[in-house]
């Protein structure tokens, strides 16, 4: 920490001083620079790479297969929505066809993913300014979410249930009965939510007319999800570029208009409604059949067919010793994270592994804003700004 003690005349005497890395609330391990004239934010520069991952070269050293773990971990929230942008791009080098049911059912899971998602960045945000009982609320919520992941794969929240060719197994009677479960309960506890907070003076003042983001300068630095369209722009993925089903759903897509942190809130509390609209939709069309393609170059025999069938049997071995071999080429599939466009970047030289393996991660696009919207507000301010931006540093640091 410096002090200016010998202003120019004419220059006010500023104080710089680091926010973070281990600050409680960067949500992650960023480290601001920022510059002072008391409790006046003067400039505010976002500093990266303390988590050092190494991501995108570890991706490029596996075989496709085992980079789907990888996939879990960039953006911790949101693992099924990455394992499905990634299956996605690898499904494009191969050109293949994906069964009805996963296709639905690959909806169902990212939407219970962005709920996930959302449930925690409220708790945690409105922990950050000094609301306790919702963070205790919405974790409530998500430890359900979290079983019901873990009944479902064997993991509470690395999954790698959605792989490329399909799904890792079937979603059984059993389980889809306690998603509908959930789904009923839910938005009475996201009423619960908007009672605490949506109208509460105190929250108010600390989100109205904070950080403020206008449309074209969220437009011009690569803003997307609900950072943008709190901004006033309907820009959804899954409206504007359908993927895997998406264009049967009905669904809104939340905007608002001021572009503040109070502005974010709202846009993310709608989003939780619209998701379990679109979950239950899931639940309601999803068709029987296999939920594995049927295009053996991607997809592994079942353990069924290893029991009785040699042929099976060397062709699970080829394809996991040796890895997925999609043709020549390159693919881009981009999906709406629960923080805006995320991207897969595959180029494919025909072997077992990636010869380029890039993420286009919201995060990262996002987080640079605050440069834009910190300075002119107070310091307590930054700690709402940044809580509004929701950035996982794990798709940032890549």
């Amino acid at each position: 920490m410096t002090i200016n003690t010998e202003p120019a005349a004419g220059t006010r005497n500023t104080l710089h001083i680091n926010m973070g890395p281990q600050h409680p609330s960067t949500h992650g391990v960023l480290r601001l620079e920022l510059e002072l004239d008391g409790e006046l934010v003067v400039s505010c520069k976002p500093v990266i790479g303390y988590l050092h991952t190494g991501i995108e070269k570890s991706g490029e050293s596996m075989t496709y297969h085992q980079a789907v773990t990888l996939t879990d971990r960039m953006d911790y929230l949101n693992p099924l929505g990455n394992n499905l942008a990634y299956a996605l791009a690898i499904e494009k080098l191969f050109d293949c066809e994906i069964p009805p049911r996963a296709q639905v059912a690959r909806v169902l899971l990212a939407e219970l993913t962005r709920i996930n998602s959302h449930l925690v960045w409220l708790g945690t945000s409105a922990l950050d300014l000094g609301a306790n009982s919702v963070f205790l609320y919405t974790f409530r919520e998500r430890e359900v979410l979290l079983d019901l992941f873990e009944e479902m794969s064997g993991a509470r929240m690395m999954t790698s249930f959605i792989r490329p060719g399909g799904l890792a197994g079937d979603l059984t009677p059993e389980w889809l009965a306690k998603v509908r479960d959930f789904l009923n309960a839910l938005p009475s506890r996201i009423d619960d939510y908007e009672a605490l907070l949506t109208d509460n003076p105190l929250f108010k003042e600390r989100t109205i007319g904070i950080g403020v983001l206008k449309a074209e300068d969220a437009l011009a630095l690569g803003v997307s999800g609900p950072i943008l369209r709190a901004s006033g722009v309907p820009h959804d993925l899954r409206k504007a570029n359908p993927y895997s089903s998406y264009e049967r759903f009905t669904f809104e897509v939340p905007t608002a208009t001021n572009g503040d942190c109070y502005d974010r809130y709202r846009v993310r509390v709608a989003e939780l409604r619209e998701s379990v609209k679109l979950c239950h939709q899931a639940l309601d069309m999803l068709p029987d059949g296999p939920v594995r393609t049927a295009d053996r170059k991607v997809m592994p025999p079942t353990r069924a067919e290893l029991q009785h069938s040699m042929e099976a049997l060397i062709h699970h071995f080829k394809l996991y010793t040796e890895g997925l071999r999609p043709p020549p080429g390159e693919a881009y599939v981009g999906v709406e994270s629960p923080r805006g466009e995320l991207g897969f970047y595959i180029v494919s030289d025909g072997s077992g592994k990636a010869m380029r393996w890039h993420q286009r991660a919201p995060s990262f696009a996002n987080l640079q804003v605050i440069s834009l919207i910190a300075p002119g507000g107070l310091v307590a301010d930054v700690i709402a700004i940044i809580a509004s931006l929701d950035p996982i540093l794990g798709e940032v640091d890549r």
